[in-house]
């Protein structure tokens, strides 16, 4: 991940010895070299030519310096350094939208020369935001900013234990969302963003009535993002209004590191576990297309993906009976809907009994972690966390591989 360091930079770290980070590794300490004679102090001429210099000289203060990041996953936003301030373009603000979305992130009591446009324009660093979606909340987490959270559209399904406690002491407010959310709270609220995803349809969206009523309302797409990497590189996005995207870079890169160490270990395995995923809704089973996010996830993890004919990101509804022809043999099973243990799988379904997977036990769900509302953490925090989530995949694939790690997001039906 490359960074641009601008030459200012490197004059301030030159000027500015003494600036060290407390992480920063301590040189062996270096011999003081005194001077055997003193140094012979300024001549009066000396003192008097300097003194018309500093005189004539003026001294520019120099610019802080904005370390600037890249995006290199995402397909659906994009982010500029302009001069004083940033562009966020979200590209694809939703499936079939025509035109894109510009957010100008404008620091506080800035004038801004350029032409701006049809640019929401949004003050930063926020100090106040309100989360529509609760894939938002573990970015927050990341950049030690979940503080700033004062209302969500429902706290029924979140998992994270802190916004729970919060909204249950009253210190954040439940909006709803749709076109029936809470305008009217959300005016005598006021905060700085409202972040949310869209649909295009004005019969789910939230959008539209907080524009009507002049709101910061800022559009999320990275549910459309498909690379496990790119959807988690969203979080960059949401540091940006906090002007901590460097921050959320760094822990990004990081990650990006961990996750490509996990996939390396099937990288060179000659055979691989064939996997089955889901379970059908009314006697069809939606297949997800080989390029779509979860079919990702498991080629990563050295799963061989049955329907891999299946092109695209869509998913493709496939018979019952085709599903058993093709798939009844599957040496693994994941992402088994609401099943907890393999009763609630056969209940579901006496012919999931006839899978070689379900009769080896080697069924694997997403629910290891869910409040007793139903919370799944899975739908929260994964999205931010694709790494630990293919860790768990190679852990239910080939768990020699991995003989340390313990299932975080799923587990094993018993």
């Amino acid at each position: 991940m490359k960074k641009i360091v601008t030459f200012l930079a490197v004059l301030m770290l030159l000027a500015l010895p003494a600036c060290k980070t407390a992480t920063a590794p301590v040189a062996d300490p270096v011999d003081v070299v005194v001077a055997e004679e003193p140094i012979q102090a300024e001549t009066e001429v000396e003192t008097e030519v300097e003194s018309e210099l500093e005189a004539t000289v003026e001294v520019e203060t120099p610019a802080e310096v904005v370390e600037q990041v890249t995006i290199d996953y995402a397909k659906n936003f994009t982010l500029e350094y302009k001069d004083g301030y940033k562009l966020l373009t979200v590209t694809n603000p939703w499936f079939g939208a025509t035109e894109p979305l510009v957010y100008a992130l404008v620091p506080t009591d800035t004038t801004v020369s350029d032409d701006l446009g049809d640019a929401v324009v949004i003050n930063t660093p926020i100090d106040s935001f309100v989360s529509l979606s609760t894939t938002y909340l573990p970015f927050l987490d990341q950049i030690d900013m979940l503080s700033t959270l004062v209302a969500v559209d429902t706290t029924d399904y979140t998992y994270n234990p802190e916004v729970r406690t919060w909204a249950e002491a009253g210190m954040i407010i439940s909006v709803g969302s749709g076109p029936s959310i809470d305008v009217e709270a959300l005016i005598e609220l006021a905060p700085d963003v409202i972040m949310t995803s869209a649909s295009g349809s004005p019969d789910w969206d939230s959008h539209p009535a907080l524009e009507e009523a002049g709101l910061p309302v800022v559009i999320n797409s990275e549910y459309l993002e498909q690379d496990p990497l790119g959807r988690a590189e969203w979080g960059k996005f949401i540091a940006a209004f906090y002007d901590k995207e460097a921050e959320a870079d760094k822990l990004f890169d990081e990650m990006v590191e961990r996750y490509n160490v996990v996939k390396a270990l099937t990288a060179d395995l000659t055979e691989k576990k064939t996997v089955l995923i889901n379970t059908a809704y009314e006697g069809t089973w939606y297949m997800p297309g080989v390029d779509s996010f979860a079919t990702i996830l498991i080629k990563d993890a050295g799963g061989a993906y049955l329907w891999d004919d299946l092109e695209g990101t869509s998913s493709f509804p496939v018979d019952f009976e085709v599903v058993v022809e093709r798939a009844q043999d599957a040496d693994v099973w994941i992402n088994v809907g609401f099943a907890y243990g393999l009763a609630d799988l056969l209940a579901m379904d006496s012919r999931y009994g006839d899978f070689k997977a379900y009769q080896t036990g080697e069924v694997y769900n997403n629910n290891l972690r869910v409040t007793e509302m139903g919370g799944t953490d899975y739908y929260e925090s994964a999205v931010a966390n694709p790494d630990v989530v293919l860790l768990d995949l190679v852990k239910a694939f080939y768990p020699d591989l991995v003989p340390d790690h313990e299932f975080f997001y799923y587990q094993q039906l018993q």
